[in-house]
């Protein structure tokens, strides 16, 4: 009987610590305020990542500045996608509190005025039918993660899916 009582006992609080574990990384995850706030994973019409006349700027992906009082930079922050690609902001680009901008594929100025701001790359991103989208800060900790799929996740079936009001 003591060692099933021990044994329950020591499963219990191993259980109670693995829960203590990975609460943190994922308050930690959250607490950035930068997040996205949605995502045109799959462009209007058939897909081309040609640069000349491809539709490769028709998807984009929305950053938003949650806070309150805080103004953010982006230089240095970090999106991702499953298989590593990733684009990294290279230049000064600040979001007021409230504020949004739309990453979007293929060439173009960036633009504080339009929200906008180019990968300079004519190939997609996102998968069509389902991937990740990972959000680094300039220090490398995670802000935003979400994970999608087409037929779970994009119920009206035009190619955006909103994560955050």
């Amino acid at each position: 009987m003591r060692i099933r009582h021990a044994l329950a006992v020591t499963a219990a609080a191993a259980g109670t610590l693995a829960v203590v574990a990975t609460a943190p990384a994922q308050a930690a995850e959250y607490s950035s305020a930068l997040k996205i706030k949605g995502v045109q994973y799959d462009a209007p019409g058939r897909d081309s990542n040609s640069c000349s006349s491809g539709n490769s700027k028709a998807e984009y992906l929305v950053i938003k500045n949650y806070s309150s009082s805080t103004t953010v930079n982006l230089k240095g922050y970090v999106v991702k996608d499953a298989t590593g690609n990733k684009f990294t902001f290279p230049a000064n680009h600040y979001l007021e509190p409230g504020d949004y901008i739309k990453l979007r594929g293929g060439h173009g100025t960036a633009s504080d005025a339009g929200n906008v701001v180019y990968r300079q790359n004519c190939n997609f991103i996102w998968n069509n039918d389902k991937d990740t989208i990972y959000l680094y800060k300039s220090s490398g900790a995670r802000a935003d993660v979400h994970s999608y799929t087409k037929s779970a996740d994009d119920r009206d079936g035009n190619g955006y899916i909103s994560y955050h009001g």
